[in-house]
Parts: structure tokens; sequence; C-alpha cells
């Protein structure tokens, strides 16, 4: 029995894992086809809203299974949410921006400073003690971040000030995230998600609208927030079948996944400096995640 129990719980982990690669897969299909379509020509403005009109009707229709009750959008929550939603607004905006003037492997390393900036600002936001060895994952982790964009090269582009606020948004989205676990639905989260973004970025979107001239570049922009939408739902389920300690390393495939994209549809590949940045914020991460995991095992134990 304790044989079928350790394969069962071995099982539920690789569904886990599968489905965090799988997730940010198709995260990776977002940055991918925004870059695309930006070199087309369209604007970032459209590109963003166009990632939460269809990511907005579909989280609208599931909320309101059952009938369309103005009490089931209701949250005591609900200016976090909508703070939540416009962080989140916010570091796409500014993504989708950088990424049509640096490459896809640079705002993947950028972006993956995230966890660092949770790190970092979990002190003075969530009151959680940060040691000696989140500090120095800090520390390794700015060092990558300074390696990647090389401030003080004739080769810096000012896109990168906006990856790395684009960044800092997403830190304080995940924040916010982990404030509202468990105490607001995932589907309400969602919603709340899509109607942020589709409501102010309209204006914007309408002023400065391009259709495209292709029905793939049509497929492409609409498929943005589906994948959206469609990722976080993959990323939800992943952690019903597998504890964060066990996932958290995985969603480094994000960064092989556009370094592939990169180089098949842009005949790109990273620099050197951009390979080192990598490695050191993954470190740092790695570093961070290592102390969760024994923190965790010392509440157990």
């Amino acid at each position: 029995m304790a044989e079928l129990a350790v394969k069962a719980r071995q099982d539920k982990a690789l569904i886990g894992i599968s489905l965090m690669l799988v997730a940010f897969f198709i995260f990776s299909c977002i940055d991918t086809s925004a870059k695309w379509l930006g070199v087309l020509g369209l604007p970032a403005l459209q590109l963003s809203f166009m990632r939460y009109f269809p990511h907005f009707v579909i989280s609208t229709i599931l909320v309101s299974k059952g009938g369309l009750e103005l009490q089931k959008f209701r949250s005591r929550y609900f200016w976090l949410l909508m703070l939540r939603g416009f962080m989140l607004m916010a570091a796409t905006v500014l993504n989708f921006i950088a990424v049509g003037y640096l490459p896809l492997t640079l705002t993947s390393t950028i972006l993956f400073s995230s966890p660092i900036l949770i790190c970092l600002l979990s002190w003075p936001l969530l009151g959680e003690r940060v040691g000696f060895f989140r500090w120095t994952a800090i520390m390794l982790g700015f060092a990558g971040i300074v390696i990647a964009i090389r401030p003080f090269d004739e080769s810096f582009h000012w896109a990168v000030i906006l990856s790395l606020s684009g960044a800092f948004c997403f830190a304080l989205y995940s924040i916010l995230t982990r404030r509202l676990a468990g105490f607001v639905s995932i589907d309400v989260m969602q919603f709340y998600t899509g109607a942020v973004g589709t409501i102010m970025l309209l204006p914007f979107a309408l002023y400065q609208w391009q259709s495209p001239t292709t029905l793939v570049d049509w497929c492409l922009l609409i498929m943005l927030g589906v994948f959206g939408w469609g990722g976080h739902q993959i990323l939800t389920e992943a952690h019903r079948f597998a504890s964060a300690a066990t996932l958290t390393p995985f969603g480094y495939s994000f960064i092989i996944y556009l370094t592939v994209w990169s180089y098949l549809l842009f005949d790109h590949l990273p620099d050197i400096w951009t390979v080192c940045g990598a490695l050191f914020i993954i470190s740092s991460g790695m570093i961070i995640w290592m102390r969760e995991m024994q923190k965790t095992r010392h509440a157990k134990g």
C-alpha cells in the first residue's frame, strides 16, 4: 500500500510538471506572437488589448455559468482585484513594447528577475523575513540583470527599462495573487484580469487599430487572449497536482522556449552576456526555491 501511495504521488507530480511545461509553452506563444505582429507594424497597445479581450469574454462566460447574476462578479476584495489586474496589464503593455525592440531571449531573461523582485518586496509588502540566503540570492540576481542588460555598454537599448519595469509590475501582480489566493476563486480573478485590461486598453486600441493582412496574422491576434486565459488556467491546474516547490524550477523552460522561437522565426540566438546573465538569474531563483523547500520541510518536521 505504501508503494502504491508513493507511485500515486509521483504520477501526480509528473502530471503537474507536464502541465507546468505546457503552460509556459503557451506563455511563450504570447510573447512570440506579439513580436511577430509587432514586426508587421501592429501597435503594442492594440496587441495588449487583444491579449485581454478574448480572455475577458471566456472568463465572463465561465463566471456566469448557470445564470448572469451580478452577485457572482462581486467581491469584498474588489480594489485589490482591480489593482492586480492593472499590474498585469501594465506588465503586458511594457513587455509588448519592449519585445518590439529587444530579442525575446533578453526580455525573457529580464522577466525571470520577477522571483528576485518578489523576494525583495515580500519584506515590506508581506512582512516576510528576508534572511542571509535570500539576500545572497537577490544580490546574485541583480548581478545577472546587470550582466544581461549591460547598462554602460554602447549596445544598451532604452527598451530594457520598459522590460525591467514590466518585470517589477509582474512581481507586484504575483504578490497580490498570493494575497488573494484562497479568498477569491480563480474564475473571478481571471474575470477581473480580463475586464481591467479590456476596458482600460479599448480606447487606445480603437484609436490605433490596424487590421492584419493575412488569415494567419488574424488568428495570432485573436489567440493572444486565448493563450493568456489558457496558460493561466493550465498553470492553476498544475498546482492542483504538485506543490509550488516541485513545479518552480520548470518555469525556467520559458527561456528555453523563447530561445527556440527566437532562432526559428527571427534567426536570433542569445549572445554570451545574455546567457551569463540568465545563468546568474536562474541560479538566484534556484537559491530562493531551495530555501523555500527547506523552510517547508522544517515547518512539517
